[in-house]
């Protein structure tokens, strides 16, 4: 009974020995087994395997399309513009064997290998690529990362830049940029459609001009147009030559107005002959003999001039050099006109 119960014993002792090294591989997972240490070349596929317990071990590596997003990295571009670029990388094992024996940990590698290579993508392109040219960029970035993973087993499907942050100075500058486009565009459309316009209203003038009453019928459905909205007013239209003419009667009356000399003007005698036209409102006032406040001399309290009183005698007589005495005229001034001539002259007259 004792060697019943030994044996009963080395029995379940078997069982637990088997059962735990028992390992169940899922469909998604490739099993690397380690005997001693040494990675056995045949990789376990999924389902249910056998490991001798104690001697042997299994790694087990996935092998799904892994999807890593790639921290986002601020570099300096090509041009000069700083940014902020964030990424997203799809890869997956292609060689367990490799995934497990090269790298520790093929995951942190495959990150590390992103960031540099997105930051590399930064340095070598300009602003424009990243907004636009994102598709090259893109395939450059997975040749990068795909270099080193190769060696690996590691195979990269595909990199996408997800997204690019500028300052907003730059921003604005890049909005600008856009309205001054869009200005020029629509600036050029409207004048694509003047030009047009233009051209349609050149031939109908032409073909009105060869018909005069397509004019007049022009005119009359302009007005049924403006009758149409219940407007009171109406416009009639006025030729450009009649006012043209209207403005040149206008010059023409001005010219005539500003040609008339100003001639109406005083006229007086000068003492030696000659007239003298004076404008009409600077005529010099004129004194009660008919001379100018200038030119009337300096009469004494006798009625002569100051410069052409004699000498006087007791009685008062004006006389000249000869001691004859000088024609005066009726002011009391000597006529220069007429000679001094003496008394023996006047009896032979």
């Amino acid at each position: 009974m004792d060697i019943n119960i030994v044996l009963v014993v080395i029995g379940f002792l078997l069982f637990l020995l088997a059962v735990s090294g028992v390992r169940v591989v899922n469909q998604v997972e490739r099993g690397i087994v380690f005997r001693f240490g040494r990675a056995q070349p045949h990789i376990r596929q999924p389902g249910l395997r056998f490991l001798i317990p104690g001697v042997e071990h299994m790694k087990k590596v996935n092998v799904q399309i892994v999807t890593m997003p790639v921290p986002t990295q601020e570099g300096i571009t090509r041009d000069n513009v700083s940014v902020r670029v964030d990424a997203v990388a799809y890869f997956r094992v292609q060689d367990p064997m490799r995934a497990a024996i090269e790298v520790q940990n093929y995951l942190f590698a495959v990150e590390q290998v992103a960031q540099t290579s997105l930051r590399s993508i930064i340095g070598k392109s300009e602003l424009d690529d990243l907004l636009t040219n994102r598709e090259e960029l893109n395939k450059g970035l997975a040749l990068m990362i795909d270099s080193p993973a190769l060696g690996w087993g590691i195979h990269i499907d595909r990199v996408e830049i997800k997204d690019v942050q500028l300052p907003e100075a730059m921003k604005r500058s890049i909005a600008r940029q856009a309205e001054a486009e869009r200005e020029r565009r629509s600036r050029v459309i409207v004048a694509d459609g003047e030009l047009r316009a233009a051209h349609k209203l050149a031939d109908a003038s032409g073909i009105m001009s060869q018909t005069p009453g397509a004019l007049q019928l022009r005119l009359l459905q302009t007005v049924v147009e403006v009758a149409a909205e219940k407007n009171s007013t109406l416009i009639m239209p006025l030729p450009v030559e009649l006012l043209r003419f209207f403005d040149r009667a206008a010059q023409a009356g001005t010219r005539e107005e500003t040609a008339e000399p100003a001639t109406a003007g005083a006229e007086r005698v000068q003492p030696d002959g000659e007239q003298q036209v004076q404008p009409q409102g600077e005529q010099p006032a004129l004194t009660e003999h008919g001379l100018t406040q200038e030119e009337q001399p300096a009469l004494t309290d006798h009625g002569l001039a100051q410069e052409e009183r004699p000498a006087i005698a007791g009685l008062g007589a004006a006389q000249d050099e000869a001691g004859k005495p000088a024609l005066l005229t009726d002011a009391g001034v000597p006529d220069p006109r007429k000679p001094h001539r003496s008394g023996s002259a006047k009896r032979a007259e």
